[in-house]
């Protein structure tokens, strides 16, 4: 028989893809000796072997873990559904990687009519016991029997409002029964049975129901988001239950090692007295900061600082705890690696390397370096008079401007077509899942620094304020009040995640700032990587940005986005309306000092380093303009004035807009095609390259030019365009007296390129591989169409594992990349080879780059950063493999 339970102490370390991340945790805390309470773990196999019988648990899995049963009744001295002294358990799922607030609880399994009167007895506290009753059949029904926590929230709050109480403590243990009797009746009413009273029932159901929430709708989201498989399953967890709501005495928290937003190495966490688990995360009241246990229960606090650093020290990273404090005794019910903002993992990593804790590779894989994009955008701006609508606890950080929504749906709608939201809500559940994603910050009337709102929003980088209890919501409505203010659905608000404020309209903002922590961890990333990292850049302005974060070259310059400015748009449509050769040299010669003064300026910003320039790439049709909108202007003309030479003029422009006009300009008339038939292009560009070195030559400022010739499909393309390079550098040569080295080479974006590199590398010094066209025609999708109509249908089902164009396509494009580089090599052993797609800033694209033996990779400026890192994260990994 395979073996599907394990006991915490029978456990060995290491057996997280079995246990899941928590039963891992819980069995090495036991083995360490850590206070855990006693349990039990259903492996994440059982999980898979229960979607293998057709969502059915097997004989196997009851007869093991009914045997666990015994055990742990053994170890406990107490028994499930004894009517004299009860065992009470917890179900909790605990996956191979953490997903805080996606999957469901159950706390105090075994309870009914006879163990709530034992546990009434047995505390000497009836009101503790039908307090816990009740919270098992709310927690059950919602999770297990699927009724909605709303229908008995709506009759607790209609209870205390007609007894008169504030706050549920109030309610005396006659209240709770009171209740308990309301709660049996809506469980009949919406499921058409009573509710279970047989605790092996229950604890069946309740394993089943953690089982199935491994496929629910929030859970699938959140491993999509986090690129978790969903082959791997869950754990369950079933746990002896220990109680925070027996008293003044008793509590119950969640803290993490280190401050999960900033990095500061103090405790940081919450906790409430007289409450139980699901309290402090559910936000339904707000907890106190964990430095004032050191006051209510000192001796507890001292314990807890002291575990708090065990734990630390044990696992080497900052933790995320759950406790409970039982009539004066402490628990640990939970550690695991604590989710962290940008901010706090740089920070945490780079001190616990000067603290001795972790080495510098560690350090390095300690960050995501997906992350590192919540640094690297605006903050409010500092001189800006800020006055603060409300307040609330600064739950993650970052700055956000949106519309006011009160519902997740309208958040994902509305950012859908475009809108930025806020989403503004008493607390928000794991149901709000895809709203918080959609939205560009949340904002939480109740709940703390570890409520859900919290935890999700720090994991994703999202600016979140929560406990903003001045806020007076009200979802029918859809406003928030606060005094005599009133703000409606989709007004303007501005929210500062840092400082807990929340501000009416849009707030200028100011580009980030790299941190001491930031430089430091990102120079430990230089020191160890190999592969190098440039940007796309086609202005100074981004060049100088992209060399302020760390870029050693421009991978990718796009001369077209030149050609766009307005006051060039009129020579460039002579230059396309041209009839004859001499007229389109006239156009040519005036754009010429402009590309040159472009080149110029961006070859002074990257100060000596490589600057890859594409030539002119897109169909020259996306110069003129809109056919459709110029067909209406000559319709109307025709009609108005017919007389008129602005009419001739517009007629000549849309013939020529019509000669132009392609059936798939993607694959048509562009990149060195266009080369190909108006060589004189090309030739003016290459002359204005050479201009701009010489100029700077000069001044003794170093250039690295480097001409790329863009859609080469065939060597005679590159052979031939190769050669009005040189004529080029020739001429400009002979004009300035100035020598200028360059190289010249080609963008692999044609498949046929990838498959005859052997025959391409003879014409090329460098390959760079256009990974987003390669993409489009590799696969044969048109990007634009691909993404509105059918991508995300595909990724949902799993037919793709990821967008291809977000995240390289390793075996097909990758395989092309890789088959380029290997023939271009055979023929010329020292080229030169990169990608300049999106993919050039994507983790797992760059470590597919570093693998295959390219030499840089490139990206948008304010990803180098991100590039950076992981190009030492696969560095550092391969040592670790080659090493192992």
């Amino acid at each position: 028989m395979t073996k599907l339970v394990y006991m915490f102490d029978e456990s060995k370390s290491g057996m997280k893809e079995t246990l899941g991340g928590k039963g891992a945790n819980l069995a090495e805390m036991t083995r360490i000796g850590l206070p855990v309470p006693e349990g039990f773990t259903i492996s994440t196999q059982a999980c898979n072997t229960y979607y293998d019988h057709d969502q059915q648990i097997t004989g196997d899995l009851k007869e093991q873990v009914i045997d666990s049963l015994h055990k742990l009744e053994q170890k406990t001295g107490k028994k499930l559904g004894d009517p004299s002294d009860p065992l009470l358990v917890s179900v909790r799922s605990g996956a191979v990687f953490s997903m805080p607030g996606m999957m469901d609880t159950v706390l105090n399994l075994g309870m009914n009519e006879k163990t709530v009167e034992a546990v009434a007895e047995l505390t000497q506290n009836p009101r503790f016991a039908y307090d816990s009753y009740r919270r098992f059949i709310q927690m059950f029904s919602d999770v297990v029997l699927k009724v909605d926590s709303y229908f008995f929230e709506q009759h607790l709050e209609e209870t205390r409002e007609k007894k008169g109480y504030a706050a549920d403590p109030e309610l005396t243990a006659e209240d709770w029964k009171e209740v308990i009797t309301g709660y049996k009746k809506i469980v009949r009413d919406h499921t058409k049975r009573t509710f279970p009273e047989d605790p092996q029932e229950q604890l069946f159901l309740a394993i089943q129901a953690v089982f199935d929430s491994w496929n629910n709708q929030r859970a699938i989201i959140y491993r999509r988001l986090n690129n978790i498989p969903g082959h791997l399953g869950t754990a369950v967890n079933i746990q002896s239950m220990v109680f925070g709501n027996m008293g003044d005495d008793s509590g119950t928290g969640v803290a993490f090692t280190r401050n999960p937003s900033t990095g500061e190495a103090v405790l940081y966490g919450e906790y409430l007295i007289n409450a139980q688990g699901e309290d402090v995360v559910a936000g339904i009241r707000t907890p106190q900061p964990i430095h004032t246990l050191k006051t209510e229960m000192p001796e507890v606090y001292q314990q807890f600082v002291e575990t708090c650093n065990r734990l630390e020290s044990h696992y080497g990273d900052m933790q995320d705890i759950e406790f409970t404090v039982e009539r004066g005794k402490l628990f640990i019910l939970q550690t695991r690696n604590g989710k962290r903002t940008a901010q706090a993992a740089i920070r945490i990593a780079v001190e616990m390397v000067k603290e001795g804790v972790i080495d510098r590779r560690q350090a390095l894989l300690r960050v995501d370096p997906d992350q590192l994009n919540q640094l690297l955008h605006q903050r409010i701006d500092d001189s800006y008079e800020l006055k603060p609508l409300a307040k609330g606890l600064p739950a993650s950080p970052g700055a956000a401007t949106g519309h006011v929504v009160f519902d997740s749906d309208d958040a994902e709608l509305l950012s859908q077509s475009g809108k930025k939201v806020i989403l503004v809500r008493p607390e928000t559940t794991p149901d709000d899942i895809h709203g918080i994603v959609a939205s560009e910050a949340i904002v939480t009337s109740r709940g703390g620094m570890t409520s859900h709102a919290a935890v999700v929003a720090r994991g994703m980088g999202k600016a979140c304020i929560c406990g903003c209890e001045s806020l007076k919501i009200d979802l029918k409505k859809k406003e928030f009040r606060v005094g005599e203010t009133v703000v409606n659905y989709l007004d303007t608000v501005t929210i500062d995640g840092a400082t807990g404020e929340l501000m009416l309209g849009d707030i200028p903002m100011i580009p980030p700032e790299l941190s001491p922590e930031f430089e430091m961890l990102l120079s430990w990333a230089d020191k160890e990587r190999s592969l190098g990292v440039r940007t796309n850049a086609d202005t100074p302005e981004d060049a100088y940005k992209a060399r302020e974060f760390g870029a050693e070259g421009i991978g990718l310059c796009r001369t077209e986005h030149m050609f766009m400015d307005a006051k060039r748009i009129p020579i460039v449509r002579d230059m396309i309306l041209a009839g004859t050769v001499d007229e389109r040299m006239a156009a040519l010669e005036k754009l010429l000092p402009m590309q040159q003064g472009d080149f110029t300026q961006i070859f002074e910003a990257m100060n000596g380093h490589p600057v890859t320039v594409r030539l002119l790439d897109p169909p020259l049709h996306e110069f003129l303009p809109d056919k459709e909108e110029l067909l209406v202007e000559v319709t109307k003309l025709q009609l108005t004035d017919p007389e008129s030479p602005e009419l001739k003029e517009k007629e000549q422009l849309l013939k020529k807009v019509r000669q132009l006009d392609e059936f798939n300009p993607m694959l048509g008339h562009r990149g060195c095609r266009l080369g190909m038939v108006y060589p004189e292009i090309y030739m003016m560009q290459a002359k204005a390259i050479f201009y701009a070195a010489s100029s700077l030559i000069e001044k003794n400022i170093e250039v690295k030019p480097e001409v790329m010739i863009p859609l080469v499909g065939h060597v005679n393309e590159l052979k031939a365009m190769r050669q009005v390079v040189v004529e080029a550098a020739e001429l400009v040569a002979e004009e300035s007296g100035k020598t200028v080295d360059y190289t010249v080479g080609t963008m692999i974006e044609i498949p046929r390129a990838a498959l005859t590199a052997d025959k391409i590398a003879i014409e090329a010094d460098f390959f760079s591989f256009g990974t987003n066209d390669l993409t489009q025609t590799t696969f044969g999708f048109s990007r634009d169409d691909a993404e509105t109509k059918f991508l995300q249908h595909y990724i949902e089902e799993n037919t793709l594992p990821d967008n291809p164009f977000m995240v390289l396509d390793q075996e097909g494009v990758g395989k092309l990349v890789e088959t380029g580089v290997q023939l271009g090599r055979q023929t010329k052993p020292s080229l030169k080879t990169g990608i300049c797609g999106e993919h050039g800033g994507e983790k797992s694209s760059i470590e597919f780059c570093f693998k295959k033996g390219l030499d840089y990779v490139s990206c948008s400026p304010y990803r180098v950063p991100l590039a950076r890192l992981a190009a030492a994260q696969a560095t550092v990994r391969h040592k670790e493999t080659l090493s192992s």
